[in-house]
């Protein structure tokens, strides 16, 4: 396939982007006391030398009344220039382009101080179902020193030598407070008609542009629908930017769905594997028929083959592939040079970008732990002694450690008990709406065969074998198995692992009782595969409710979905006992007995058991050997293909 379209460079005012992918303002937490940190410059560094068109930097805060203890950047004094100039050069020398954000999230946030819980400002006093915050309505004086606020930030950046200025109105931020009707109840001019809720964001824009002069870009970034109840709607958000678009100030329209004010809307923020590829390419198109000014969109592009589309067919004009690139850095460089098939597509997974970021932490990719980590992780030495090294088991962390290890410079051996590779990857990815985190084995397995690890199939290790093959060290990587203890009445009832399930192995009946221990992807996935086939299904998880250890957003999603299907959610349940037609729970809290009666069966998804039999004898053998994965504890992939990597770093 060409990628003419989207390899060709755009021109907007009068600055020329070399090519039309670019990353949109993400938040990282690689800030120290409200600054860029060389983490940040390093992160975004990568990516321009992979290639991207455009990086636009996370929403920078720009007031005092949108700050708060959360590591987002400050850009409302003068302390935010001298590492936004080090973001801007280190991009620059790769011959990408760079962009700020100027935010105000206003009721959309969670503002805390010290513990303590800050007062959150919006247009009106009209309460979010995210945060549960009941703002305070901005007077007209705090409005207009925001709205300098804007500029004054704006203009920082410029003068740090960034390429161009971004204004979030999308998410349910602060200006898309002031456009929404059921939002802003204002009487004043910041209220009531179209023209009034339109005021906040363009005198917003012109202050933007007043400090930022004529020669740099000002764009605006819009949820053409919120997605979330009481949210901007399409046609609200399509005669928003029709009347925008005649403004000279304002270069260029940035579209995305979702909105952080309520659950719904927030899991299009970022949306999980479950939502289709580039659902949000229809909104675009919907402002590209209002307007004469460039369309950005963003939202689940993760391959140049869509993109190409999405451009081909003028639904937009630049694609945001953000998390592609948080995956892949390189994409954009492997699309220039034809080798589509080595990029290493993003999956969805929400685990170690967003998720880290809700953790606390900086972010990530489960497939690609560099990622965040390159002042650690970018560059690794070969090794100076290349060994003959066993890998045993070629499940993520296998795969990976195998990779790297060969990447290095040693002569790598995979072996496999099985006849595929994957490990439990091959049971996640029959979950519903989870086929697409297949692509981590077949990302990883790219990674192995193309740095010449030899894979043995079919294959299983004990000390004759070793005995039988060169071999200096020995990574093992043997996984876990489903873990089930002793259940008091097991004898007398229908019990089936989520293993079995998946495999199709036996019959399930049309009553189902899960036993949700993990309380992650499993048990919410399960409970939707079974409501569709067509069973009663109760979850009983044990936690405070079902997804308890996933990202939000994935986990809202999936708590959305079996509510429809009618899957009934019962909370603080620890298994108990079992007989021949009911499932006995403990309340986790009380201890009172939670009954559930009329099962045909029970289903345990009750986490996993450590597969690391291996391990005492490579003690004995004397061989250097490491441990990566579940053989070490049983978590999730993410954890695996990291302790993989270091593993084939170590050896």
């Amino acid at each position: 396939m060409s990628f003419d379209t989207l390899l060709s460079p755009m021109v907007i005012r009068k600055l020329t982007i070399r090519n039309r992918i670019f990353s949109t303002g993400h938040m990282t937490r690689m800030t120290t006391n409200g600054k860029p940190t060389e983490q940040m410059v390093a992160y975004h560094e990568a990516r321009a030398r992979g290639g991207a068109g455009l990086i636009i930097c996370e929403a920078a805060r720009v007031h005092e009344s949108a700050l708060s203890d959360s590591p987002a950047v400050d850009a409302s004094t003068d302390a935010c220039i001298a590492p936004y100039q080090k973001i801007a050069e280190a991009i620059h020398r790769h011959g990408c382009k760079v962009f700020g954000q100027v935010s105000h999230s206003g009721r959309a946030n969670d503002r805390r101080r010290d513990g303590l819980k800050d007062v959150p400002y919006s247009a009106s006093m009209s309460p979010d179902e995210r945060f549960h915050n009941m703002p305070r309505a901005m007077d007209i004086e705090l409005i207009e020193e925001i709205l300098e606020a804007y500029g004054a930030a704006a203009g920082r950046m410029a003068h740090a030598g960034l390429d161009g200025i971004e204004i979030p109105a999308s998410h349910g931020l602060l200006p898309a407070q002031f456009l929404n009707p059921r939002v802003n109840t204002r009487d004043d001019r910041y209220g009531g008609s179209l023209e009034n809720r339109l005021r906040f964001i363009r005198e917003a824009i012109c202050s933007i542009r007043r400090h930022v002069g004529e020669e740099r870009v000002v764009g605006m970034r819009i949820s053409v629908d919120e997605i979330e109840h009481e949210g901007l709607e399409a046609g609200e958000a399509r005669e928003i930017c029709r009347t925008l678009s005649e403004m000279p100030e304002l270069d260029y329209f940035n579209v995305i769905a979702g909105s952080m004010a309520g659950l719904g809307g927030s899991i299009h923020v970022v949306p999980p594997m479950m939502v289709e590829h580039a659902y949000t390419a229809p909104l675009a198109e919907l402002i590209k028929e209002v307007t004469d000014k460039p369309v950005f969109v963003a939202g689940r592009i993760n391959q140049p083959q869509i993109a190409e589309q999405i451009l081909l067919t003028g639904q937009a004009d630049m694609c945001g592939m953000t998390r592609a690139l948080i995956a892949d850095p390189q994409l954009p460089k492997k699309t220039m040079a034809g080798r589509t098939d080595e990029i290493r597509a993003c999956i969805g997974c929400n685990q170690a970008c967003i998720g880290h970021y809700h953790l606390g932490t900086s972010i990530s990719c489960i497939q690609f732990p560099v990622t965040g980590r390159e002042l650690i992780l970018g560059t690794i030495a070969d090794s100076e002694a290349p060994k003959q090294v066993v890998v045993i088991g070629a499940g993520p962390a296998g795969l990976k450690a195998a990779a790297t290890a060969a990447q290095r410079g040693h002569s790598v051996t995979l072996c496999e008990s099985s006849e595929s590779v994957g490990g439990q990857v091959k049971l996640a990815q029959l979950l519903p709406g989870r086929s697409e985190f297949g692509g981590l084995t077949t990302n990883l397995l790219y990674e192995a065969e193309s740095a010449g690890v030899k894979i043995m199939l079919n294959t299983e290790v004990d000390e004759q074998w070793l005995g039988a093959h060169p071999v200096d060290s020995v990574i093992l990587s043997s996984g876990a198995s489903p873990y089930r203890p002793e259940i008091p009445g097991q004898e007398d009832a229908r019990i089936i692992d989520a293993w079995e399930v998946l495999r199709g192995e036996t019959d399930i009946g049309s009553c189902v009782v899960i036993a949700d221990w993990r309380t992650d992807w499993i048990g919410l996935g399960l409970a939707e595969l079974l409501a569709r086939n067509g069973s009663q299904v109760r979850l009983v998880v044990n936690g405070m409710g079902a997804g308890q250890e996933l990202q939000s957003y994935i986990r809202d999603q999936w708590i959305g979905t079996i509510h429809k299907l009618g899957v009934e959610v019962i909370p603080y349940g620890r298994l108990y006992g079992v007989d021949e037609d009911s499932v006995y729970f403990q309340h986790m809290l009380s201890n009172e007995p939670i009954i559930c009666e009329n099962a045909d069966s029970l289903v345990l998804a009750l986490g996993h058991q450590s597969e690391n039999g291996l391990e005492s004898m490579l003690k004995k053998s004397g061989i250097e050997y490491y441990l990566a994965g579940d053989c070490l504890s049983p978590r999730s992939a993410e954890e695996a293909v990291y302790e993989g990597m270091m593993a084939g770093i170590k050896v």
